[in-house]
């Protein structure tokens, strides 16, 4: 052997081993300025080489250690202090990572479409219309005045998956003082607010959502496929979306349709919005399952305590009718996969917004109506916001009371706080009575009033009639109909007209302007429709 092969092999025995041996790594939830739920067992993963001994230890004196699988995937259980901090995390194996600046406290995951996906900066423009500027104004002032370093937040980057499930993501924590609470979910930031107002302690907000999706997307393969009455469209939807790549992904494809449009735009001298091309089936965030895959699972099962839900503006239009099987379905399936229990699930119904056409309207209010047929899961809640809305603005700058009506389901229902109402009105089963129909409701309070709300201030007892009701005669035709609250917990309804009222219903459209039912603590009545009750 001469020198220099000598040389070379020397290296491969010396340095190769070492190489070979893979740095742990960590999900990027396990970072600086972290959110642990307290007072628990964690689990704390990531990856190493297979084989591989990994030691994690709390500063605050709890340490585990595992051995990687074959895989090279690793878990443990960690056990975390009482509130507080800042901790330190150390986790080991050929190298050593040092997570800073821990805080342990509540931790919630932040779920939906734009009115949960949009930070504090979308919402500090004007108003649309000038009524609503003063909203504007009080979260430019949040803005500029935020210094509360224990509200946390991440956020998964927006991804599509249609086939993987992927493990990992870019984010990072942030705080809500000045230089940072832009970044926040608004919505997330206002729940959070009154969650540290009550409860003191560290609150932490992991975001996972996308404006404009759908449902669908949020839902898993396995959840679909394991739903009866879920199979058959997602089985067909993915038979669809195949047939879309391989045409798609064709050496000889033009997308025949776009060119026409664009060759029509160019002709008409480009005035007007340019035209877009066919988005491939892997970039259509609308897929079943393409973002469950593409962020959702990279956070499972990070130890939450519960989470908030704001969607369904983009199923108004799409399958409405059906919204409340795919919420069960995506509730039930998410609770599974975390393995931590019925952990709580707390829904928005939608706020008030002028919609396009009335199919859109009526589906504003059936998704509101579906999403309420929800709560009869458990460790569910509704915070009804069709007070709060904005006509002209689908992303209504009011995040102040819909933070706060999320919050409240949360600190009576996990945090036994006693408040004076957690939830407004909600319908809980109808009577026919003569030419009249009878309605009960649960979550009254100390009872049933007629209100207004303007603005930020609480509800107020106004002497007007009941408004926004309607009933169904033999006919079939929805009729407005007259309401008057006959006790602390019931109303009557009726319409001269017809004298065989079938069914009743209530802020029945994307803007029920003059609904006005609320308890006396100042709570809304959730949309509700009996039909099929």
């Amino acid at each position: 052997m001469n020198k220099l092969n000598y040389i070379l092999l020397v290296i491969l025995l010396f340095v190769l081993p070492q190489n070979s041996l893979a740095d742990v790594k960590v999900n990027p939830l396990f970072s600086d300025h972290m959110v642990i739920q307290r007072e628990t067992k964690i689990p704390v993963w990531g990856w190493a080489d297979s084989g591989e001994k990994v030691t994690v230890k709390g500063s605050w004196g709890n340490t585990e250690t595992v051995v990687t699988d074959t895989n090279g995937k690793w878990r443990v259980n960690l056990a975390t202090p009482k509130a507080g901090g800042p901790y330190k995390i150390t986790i080991s194996g050929n190298n050593t990572i040092e997570i800073n600046d821990v805080l342990s406290g509540e931790v919630w995951l932040c779920t939906g479409q734009s009115n949960m996906d949009f930070s504090m900066s979308k919402f500090v423009n004007d108003a649309r219309e000038p009524q609503y500027q003063p909203l504007a104004e009080h979260i430019r002032n949040e803005v500029a005045t935020a210094n509360d370093n224990h509200i946390r937040h991440i956020e998964v980057l927006q991804n599509t998956s249609i086939y993987e499930k992927q493990t990992d993501f870019k984010g990072e924590w942030v705080s809500a003082t000045k230089n940072q609470i832009n970044k926040i979910s608004a919505t997330g930031y206002f729940f959070a607010k009154e969650l540290r107002k009550e409860l003191k302690v560290p609150i932490g907000l992991v975001e996972c959502s996308w404006g404009g999706t759908r449902i669908q997307p949020w839902i898993s393969e396995e959840a679909y496929l394991a739903d009866e009455n879920l199979k058959d469209y997602f089985e067909a939807n993915r038979k669809e979306t195949k047939a879309i790549i391989q045409k798609m992904d064709a050496k000889d494809y033009i997308d025949t349709i776009y060119e026409k449009k664009l060759a029509n735009w160019i002709k008409k001298g480009e005035k007007g919005r340019k035209p877009k091309s066919a988005e491939h089936p892997k970039d259509d965030r609308q897929v079943p399952a393409t973002l469950y895959n593409g962020m959702l699972y990279s956070i499972i099962p990070y130890k939450i305590k519960g989470a908030i839900w704001y969607q369904g503006e983009s199923n108004a239009v799409y399958m409405p009718n059906e919204y409340e099987t795919f919420l069960t379905t995506m509730i039930n399936s998410w609770r599974a996969d975390w393995n931590q229990g019925d952990f709580s699930f707390y829904a928005a119904q939608l706020a008030s917004c002028k919609r396009g056409n009335d199919v859109a309207d009526k589906g504003w209010a059936i998704v509101d109506d579906k999403m309420r047929r929800t709560l009869k899961l458990p460790n569910t809640g509704l915070a009804v916001l069709h007070d709060i809305g904005e006509a002209k603005d689908i992303h209504p700058h009011n995040k102040m009371d819909a933070g706060k009506r999320l919050a409240l389901w949360a600190l009576a229902k996990d945090y036994n706080i006693k408040v004076k109402a957690y939830s407004g009105p909600l319908y809980k089963s109808f009577k026919i009575k003569d030419d009249k129909i009878e309605v009960e409701f649960t979550e009254v309070g100390s009872g049933l009033m007629v209100a207004h709300k303007h603005l930020l201030d609480n509800a107020v007892s106004i002497k007007e009639p009941l408004r926004t009701f309607e009933i169904l005669g033999e006919d079939g035709e929805w009729k407005t109909a007259e309401a008057k609250i006959i006790s602390k917990n019931k109303i009557i309804v009726w319409n001269t007209s017809i004298s065989n009222p079938i069914n009743v219903r209530y802020a029945w459209s994307g803007t029920p302007d003059g609904a006005n039912l609320y308890n006396k603590e100042g709570l809304p009545t959730a949309i509700f429709s009996t039909e099929s009750d």
